[in-house]
């Protein structure tokens, strides 16, 4: 890429916020950017996106491959919200169809969240967020067009999987199955897509200090607007995001009345799971990772999570189950009747036989083998 950028033959990834920002905004209308938003999300978004190039320019060290992936990202996260807003805009209802009560997996990256989710997630009585949906929020904007979201993340993972022989190690996912909901905080422009890929602190703590509301009525939309276009209006939602536990308050705030699956782990456990995803995806991207200051940060960004989540929780009163990471290790049925007995939720033989399904599935997988990446990164 260097070569052909050098040669004139390819442009170069431009990564500068305030000319990305002109490059797309051209191509919409004025009412675009607001569509069905409040004045202060409006001014969220610039504010992070200019704090957010400045972190990549200045502190990330992007190799070759991580400016190209800088550049769609934040090329990506832009037009998204301009197409968002433009779709609220034509169809404002979209953005305030009334929800079942969502099912709201929390807990730390690396602590069951995924495993929890999706057997959650298989029951038919509930629905999930299919991965093409999360990292493609807008849908066709017309009810009547082919939907290609699937197609265009067939083609993603294709590309994914080539690049990065560890994905499917670290989290399996499939286009049309059910995935956490990160691309919907990506889209906003929360810290924790970014900051689990690139080495940008001062973003980091930037996002940490500001109130996530607005970040939270972005999700509320998008999953409103999902789920009209999907008919799942009516079922819970199954929702999970290790992000979460660092906002409920805010997150709670758009779904009084969720119910809340807590997964917990030892403390010691996540932080080295979550420095091996980590110090994975930000060595495909930067040449210079420090590993140490990966560790020193990850151990703070777990401690901050286990406070500010056990504050929030502590002040919750609506239904709530605790899972522990080992515990579901030995017996997952026995934790999720559990489950579902303390969330006053019916257990069907065809939740049943689905979640076997997906329980047989996933033991199979790749996913368990993830610690080797990290093992790999310390020997280099």
């Amino acid at each position: 890429m260097g070569q052909a950028w050098a040669s004139g033959r390819l442009p170069e990834p431009e990564l500068d916020t305030n000319v990305l920002w002109a490059n797309s905004v051209a191509k919409f209308a004025s009412g675009d950017e607001s569509g069905s938003r409040l004045p202060e999300d409006v001014a969220d978004f610039r504010e992070r996106l200019a704090a957010l190039g400045e972190a990549v320019r200045g502190e990330a060290q992007l190799n070759n491959l991580g400016r190209a992936f800088a550049f769609g990202q934040l090329s990506r996260a832009i037009t998204q919200r301009l197409q968002l807003g433009r779709l609220w805009r034509e169809q404002p209802h979209l953005a305030d169809i009334r929800l079942a009560p969502p099912i709201i997996v929390v807990g730390q990256m690396r602590s069951g969240t995924t495993r929890i989710h999706r057997l959650l997630a298989a029951d038919p009585a509930h629905s999930g967020t299919r991965f093409c949906d999360a990292w493609n929020p807008v849908p066709p904007n017309r009810a009547w067009k082919p939907d290609l979201r699937p197609v265009k993340s067939a083609l993603a993972l294709l590309g994914a999987r080539r690049l990065n022989p560890w994905l499917d190690t670290l989290h399996p996912v499939s286009p049309r199955g059910p995935d956490e909901e990160l691309g919907w905080l990506a889209s906003a422009l929360d810290h924790s897509t970014y900051d689990t890929q690139w080495q940008v602190p001062s973003y980091t703590a930037f996002s940490e200090a500001r109130c996530h509301a607005p970040i939270y009525r972005e999700l509320r939309r998008i999953l409103a607007t999902n789920a009209a276009r999907s008919g799942t209006a009516h079922l819970p939602r199954v929702m999970k995001v290790p992000q979460f536990s660092e906002d409920l308050p805010e997150l709670l705030d758009q779904f009084p009345d969720a119910r809340l699956v807590v997964a917990e782990r030892r403390h010691d456990e996540v932080v080295r799971s979550a420095v091996s995803l980590v110090s994975n995806q930000m060595a495909m991207q930067s040449d210079n990772v420090d590993l140490d200051w990966l560790e020193r940060e990850w151990e703070r960004k777990v401690a901050l999570r286990e406070e500010r989540s056990r504050r929030a929780l502590a002040n919750f009163d609506g239904p709530m189950v605790r899972l522990e990471f080992e515990a579901l290790n030995g017996d997952w049925r026995a934790q999720l009747r559990r489950c579902y007995a303390a969330l006053e939720l019916p257990l069907s033989a065809l939740a049943m036989a689905a979640m076997e399904r997906e329980h047989s599935r996933s033991a199979h997988g790749a996913h368990r083998h993830h610690a080797a990446s990290y093992k790999n990164f310390n020997k280099g």
